[in-house]
């Protein structure tokens, strides 16, 4: 290599005015080039405070290299660090977070053949691939630093492989011949700003698909309900946890069967993210294409189940469920839950009260063949029936761990009711009250549905 690198690590001496590297090499083969390198501390692919020096690590084989240079200082005055490798085995090690750019030599060899540990027939594999593939080297710098900026070093006659080298992933070449301290500060500073905008670039892309998920995974959980010829009025409101992107696994439904009944449900499988919402949206479309074809009760529950074991990413995925169907003539509801806490049932000149939840079932997926009784409740002529999930009641009290519980939401409901909200309104106002008590957003999914009657 022509121009050969520093085997002391980061730790520059002061001689004759200028910042000298030793290396551990005879003297006769230390004063080979001079390269002069600058860069601005904001230069790196992390988030580093200013203060903190530009380190270059740089990967080549040459056991005769050394480097003495002047003083690198960058525009505030501090020594740009910097630290080499023979092999990337070694590089893997010295690949700290405080390393912003990667200086590599494509004519290094493939390390993993003397990497200690492989076998003769996988280093000798390695080997042959090697021969077919001449980034090789490149590439398992890119997986092990797929966060750094990367440049490459080759000969004037390589230029092809060069080009090739940043269509793989590095952000430029360099020329041996043509190497000088004023090409190599330019060169650094280009690719570690053109890092920190591929992973910009990359972030923003990420971010656009995730809102696109979000939206499919919305219309799959949170559907528009099908009460067309119903009496009966519809609200819901979701708001998610703070520690997530997506949607969590809370889902609702509410439809109308052909014989006048109207059945609503609202669930909860355990756990947060794709997967989990993934499950969700499944469930509740098995809920509904179930009820259109006449299941109820615990028949319904029952395939419910069977649904959720065959999609289920692991046996320890559970899901909770409250399913209400509600008469034609809106005065009685069949109720079944499954591990789900009871509705909340309000009627005009009565303090709203927790349905009766005596004898019900497991949560889906605990209990292979576990069974779900449906119990029969008077509703009355004129009523609101709040379905929700456990988001809600879960909510802390202050700065206690105290929680609000099922007690502590019929409390919160009721003030509202005294203030005349309902619908939209109180389930808006029972969310925001259930934030503020908590000292800030909910930790988990929070989704409310109401249906009220109004008879006369």
């Amino acid at each position: 290599m022509s121009v050969p690198v520093p085997r002391q690590r980061d730790t520059p001496a002061t001689e004759g005015g200028q910042a000298v590297l030793h290396t551990a090499a005879p003297p006769a083969a230390t004063a080979t080039a001079t390269a002069v390198v600058q860069a601005t501390p904001q230069a790196t692919p992390q988030a580093t405070p200013h203060t903190i020096p530009l380190t270059l690590l740089v990967i080549e084989d040459d056991p005769a290299g050394g480097l003495t240079v002047p003083e690198i200082l960058d525009a505030d005055g501090h020594r740009i660090r910097l630290r080499t490798a023979r092999n990337l085995t070694e590089a893997e090690r010295l690949l700290t977070p405080d390393v912003h750019c990667i200086l590599l030599d494509l004519s290094l060899p493939d390390s993993s053949a003397r990497m200690p540990g492989v076998p003769a027939a996988a280093a000798a594999s390695a080997a042959t691939a090697t021969a077919v593939d001449q980034l090789a080297a490149l590439r398992q710098v890119l997986r092990i630093a797929p966060r750094h900026a990367v440049l490459v070093l080759t000969g004037e006659d390589d230029a092809e492989r060069a080009a090739e080298a940043v269509r793989v992933g590095a952000q430029d070449f360099l020329f041996r011949d043509e190497l000088d301290g004023r090409l190599l500060s330019r060169a650094i500073r280009y690719a570690v700003e053109r890092k920190r905008a591929d992973i910009a670039q990359y972030k923003l892309a990420e971010s656009k698909l995730r809102a696109q998920e979000n939206a499919r995974l919305e219309r799959g959980l949170l559907p528009t309900p099908l009460l067309e010829g119903s009496d009966l009025r519809f609200a819901a409101r979701y708001r998610p946890g703070r520690s997530r992107a997506l949607l969590g696994g809370d889902f609702y439904d509410t439809v109308r069967t052909p014989d006048g009944t109207v059945h609503a449900m609202i669930g909860d499988v355990c756990g947060h993210g794709p997967d989990e919402a993934a499950l969700g949206v499944e469930l509740r479309i098995a809920w509904r294409a179930l009820t259109l074809a006449g299941l109820c009760g615990d028949d319904l529950l029952s395939t419910l189940q069977e649904v959720l074991e065959v999609e289920r990413p692991n046996e320890e995925i559970f899901a909770t469920l409250c399913t209400v169907d509600i008469a034609p003539d809106g005065r009685r509801a069949g109720l079944c839950l499954a591990g789900h806490p009871a509705p909340l049932i309000s009627r005009p000149g009565r303090s709203a009260r927790l349905l009766p939840y005596e004898n019900s079932g497991p949560a889906l997926g605990l209990l292979p063949r576990a069974r779900w009784p449906r119990r029969q409740v008077e509703l009355g002529g004129t009523w609101s029936l709040m379905l929700y999930t456990d988001g809600l009641i879960e909510g802390r009290i202050g700065e206690g761990k105290e929680r609000l519980g099922q007690d502590g939401m019929v409390e919160m409901i009721n003030r509202h009711l005294d203030r005349g909200l309902s619908g939209e309104a109180l389930l808006e106002a029972s969310v925001t009250e259930a934030r503020r008590l908590n000292g800030g957003e909910l930790t988990d999914d929070v989704a409310l549905v109401m249906l009220s009657r109004a008879e006369g």
